[in-house]
């Protein structure tokens, strides 16, 4: 089950290794503009999905509420053997409890992730649903350490990163010169920024501080803007100048492409960060704390929040301090989440 852009991109090779099994795919909606959905959903190559929800916009305990009734007759149509949950959004935690309370066995893909923030919701979804987890399949060690420290009734299983399949899959469905040259850019000559957090976003003084920084940048800041993040500018009456230059969402594989060419990767997103590490691009993380610690331990990722001061110097400064190691797997999570279902893990 999925409902976000992050969590089409987690499916698709999970997915492709449940060839010969039957995959009853059901996203909920939370995604719907076309540029965060459709355009993904195409481009990744899966098939319709066999049951939409259409939840749409709201709040959470909206999407929460909705998702996990919308669902409720869905699980009793299909009777599934598994129910897979993915990432930490709100269709991840609605599925978990509709899973739950109609006694089906919940598996939950990129488990065991902690921030040590409660105050926010991707912390409490991904919390509540591996303590509600059947089977747990954490992307790195440390994920896999987290669950056992917590005593999770559910099976733990350090399978990789299923992100890392995703690149190895579609990296080579475009050319990094062809996709680049598209919005005028050289290689190395750029800087790449993501943001949508609600922490970013909705508060003005923060969107405000991050955007007027970067405007001041040494090289063109490409920002390929979400569009909740696109509403709160023009709520706030915000118009990205200088060295920012605002453009439409952009699809996955032109996005991975646009990572690897930048010189540096500033962003809010735990995704992006996770990307930057695998294709070896310094990443600037507009946060104070990640779910991604062993970007940071290993020097590749450095947090800086909004702060105009920090964000400058690290554009300056901020270079990788180490080699890095592959602590995020070899491309082969999807396999090994696959065998473990089958009782072969």
């Amino acid at each position: 089950m999925v409902g976000t852009r992050p969590q089409f991109i987690k499916l698709a090779p999970v997915h492709r290794a449940l060839r010969g099994h039957e995959h009853v795919i059901v996203h909920t909606g939370q995604h719907y503009d076309f540029n965060m959905d459709a355009l993904h959903w195409r481009e990744l190559g899966l098939p319709e999905p066999d049951h939409h929800l259409g939840v749409g916009s709201g709040s959470h305990i909206y999407h929460l509420v909705t998702i996990a009734g919308r669902l409720d007759p869905v699980l009793e149509a299909e009777d599934p053997d598994w129910v897979l949950v993915y990432g930490d959004t709100n269709s991840t935690l609605a599925g978990a409890l509709a899973a739950s309370y109609s006694g089906r066995r919940l598996a939950h893909v990129e488990a065991g992730l902690r921030s040590g923030r409660l105050d926010m919701v991707e912390e409490r979804n991904r919390i509540l649903t591996d303590h509600l987890s059947h089977m747990l399949f954490a992307p790195t060690e440390r994920a896999a350490r987290n669950l056992r420290e917590e005593k999770v009734l559910g099976s733990v299983h350090l399978v990789g990163d299923v992100m890392v399949d995703a690149m190895d899959m579609y990296m080579g469905l475009a050319r990094r010169s062809e996709v680049l040259g598209s919005f005028g850019l050289s290689e190395r000559e750029y800087y790449l920024l993501t943001l949508h957090r609600a922490e970013n976003v909705d508060l003005r003084g923060r969107l405000e501080a991050i955007l007027g920084a970067l405007a001041s940048a040494d090289l063109p800041v490409l920002f390929p803007a979400h569009p909740r993040t696109r509403k709160k500018m023009d709520e706030f009456g915000l118009r990205p100048g200088g060295a920012i230059r605002l453009v439409e969402p952009v699809g996955y594989v032109q996005m991975l492409h646009l990572i690897a060419g930048a010189r540096k990767v500033l962003t809010d997103s735990g995704g992006v960060q996770k990307e930057a590490y695998v294709l070896g691009v310094p990443c600037i993380t507009l946060r104070e704390e990640t779910e991604w610690v062993e970007t940071v331990e290993e020097g590749w990722n450095i947090l800086v929040g909004a702060d105009r001061v920090r964000i400058l110097e690290a554009l300056r400064t901020f270079e990788p301090s180490g080699p890095r190691r592959e602590v995020f797997g070899d491309g082969r999570a999807s396999e090994r989440i696959v065998g473990i279902l089958e009782g072969r893990g």
